[in-house]
């Protein structure tokens, strides 16, 4: 028996023990975006915002990942997916850990749900004016925060993290140009909700 169990452990080291949290933690991820969309679908349900379309931010997510959804939500699922930046003020000491705030100059992406307001043209080209709904991200407009490109971004994902914004959801160029392309066709605002 000790040589079984001697056996057992020494397969463990080699190979890793089976991670049967996986399936729970893809779960909670699920559990995580559909309490997300159900706050969306509430707010939604006023009529003022696009009742088809939606876009998440999911922040737990490696910002080398896609974490920008473009969701349908009459036919409940992703119809595009891209990376998208963090604030350099979200950053914490452990890398992939982020910390959020809403308070002017904190260079932090503040979570909460958006309304996508009207384009002008900024430094970086076009962009969108973001209206915070939630007292999370209320201060959206006074701190300028805006949903815009940057060449910096990559349009793939990588293995390893991508470049820092002042608090601006940031996408890659190309990604842009299809959210563009959906915003400006949409006859009511779009909500994006930015969630950890």
């Amino acid at each position: 028996m000790k040589i079984v169990n001697m056996m057992l452990l020494i397969v463990n080291c080699i190979f890793g023990n089976p991670k049967p949290n996986d399936k729970t933690e893809m779960n909670l991820d699920a559990e995580r975006f559909n309490q997300q969309l159900e706050n969306v679908k509430a707010m939604i349900a006023s009529g003022t915002y696009n009742s088809k379309i939606a876009f998440f931010i999911d922040m737990k997510i490696k910002s080398g990942k896609n974490r920008f959804f473009v969701y349908d939500l009459e036919n409940n699922t992703i119809i595009d997916e891209g990376l998208v930046a963090n604030g350099s003020g979200s950053e914490t000491a452990i890398r992939g850990e982020l910390k959020f705030s809403n308070i002017p100059n904190s260079k932090c992406t503040s979570l909460g749900r958006y309304s996508i307001g009207k384009s002008y043209r900024g430094i970086f080209g076009k962009a969108y004016v973001l209206k915070g709904l939630d007292n999370t991200n209320n201060n959206a407009t006074k701190r300028m925060i805006v949903l815009h490109s940057y060449s910096a971004v990559p349009e793939g994902e990588q293995d390893h993290y991508i470049a820092l914004s002042q608090g601006c959801p940031m996408v890659s160029e190309a990604f842009f140009k299809r959210l563009e392309k959906i915003i400006d066709s949409s006859k009511s605002n779009i909500i994006m909700n930015v969630y950890y």
